[in-house]
């Protein structure tokens, strides 16, 4: 069950599609149309039968083609979806610590968003394909309580999701209270090791609970105690086990709003999420942010790039 925008493709002819694909950039000029058609409509496991096909008849590589082929922003969204699932999280995050300056956005992004199972499949894809070991990476390029923070959640030890105890909620809340708003100088340990720790329906009603004892949303009180890339963290985190759609949602219209676009952030969205809650995410973006996620791509975006995101997007909701 899926609340993805994408799904598969049926009747579904990855041979079929292959040879369009090759007739569409043969030749001089390219008919960018029936690429973007195709790969927008077809799910990651259809895609990669595609390329698998397209080897096999033609012994070229599809993402080369793509490449040789595609230019500017339209390329990066065409070569981004040809991406296996893990191995498009593991490539964001090499290419987030590799080199000059991190970037912590996308790590925060991707590790404050990611299921546990979905944080040990990223840490194995990675180690395959990049013969590396993604923690040691991260804590090499990055320092403090936000390293260790991200350390925390790369272990993907959250508790599971079951009965929650009320007794317990009420202490996590309290100590959070007296570790932030009680406290000069917050206890950064405590916060990172009750929000990385416990299961989503527990922090949920501790969030309640501390908006009880301390007359505080707990993201008030982050904002106000901490700063950085801590403090980016830490609210990625509070917002993801509150909603991932809502902040997937936030996600998308702070990549659109304002001058110039970050198609970066908007690309690595609209991918990683089309097959997994891009539908509930437009729900969120149409009631916070009165006016729906394809009227904002459409107005943000333009060409090929922004037919293949439309197409993504899959609709719009009035």
């Amino acid at each position: 069950y899926t609340r993805g925008t994408v799904t598969a493709f049926a009747p579904f002819d990855a041979r079929a599609d292959a040879e369009a694909l090759r007739k569409a950039m043969k030749g001089m000029g390219t008919d960018e149309e029936t690429v973007l058609k195709i790969l927008t409509s077809r799910n990651n496991a259809q895609r990669q039968e595609i390329a698998s096909a397209f080897k096999t008849l033609f012994g070229r590589d599809l993402v080369d083609d793509l490449k040789s082929e595609l230019t500017g922003k339209f390329e990066t969204l065409m070569v981004s979806l040809m991406r296996p699932t893990y191995i498009f999280d593991a490539h964001a995050l090499k290419h987030a610590i590799k080199g000059a300056g991190t970037n912590e956005k996308v790590l925060t992004e991707i590790l404050a968003s990611r299921t546990p199972t979905e944080v040990q499949s990223i840490k194995q894809v990675y180690l395959q394909e990049y013969e590396a070991n993604l923690e040691d990476k991260i804590t090499g390029e990055t320092s403090g309580y936000f390293q260790r923070l991200l350390v925390v959640l790369l272990q993907a030890n959250r508790d599971p999701d079951g009965r929650v105890d009320e007794g317990l909620v009420e202490q996590d809340a309290q100590v959070l209270f007296r570790a932030g708003e009680l406290k000069w100088g917050t206890d950064e340990e405590k916060f990172i090791t009750i929000l990385g720790t416990r299961s989503v329906s527990h922090l949920r009603r501790v969030f309640d609970k501390y908006m009880t004892i301390s007359g505080f949303q707990i993201e008030e009180t982050i904002d106000r105690e901490t700063s950085g890339d801590l403090e980016k963290l830490l609210l990625a985190v509070v917002k993801c086990i509150r909603s991932v759609p809502a902040y997937f949602a936030e996600t998308l219209y702070y990549s659109m709003k304002g001058a110039g676009t970050d198609d970066d952030t908007l690309i690595r969205v609209m991918v990683s999420r089309s097959e997994i809650d891009l539908w509930d995410i437009r729900q969120e973006f149409r009631k916070n942010f009165a006016k729906s996620l394809y009227q904002m791509i459409q107005k943000d975006t333009s060409g090929d790039y922004r037919k293949a995101l439309l197409l993504l997007c899959g609709g719009d909701d009035e």
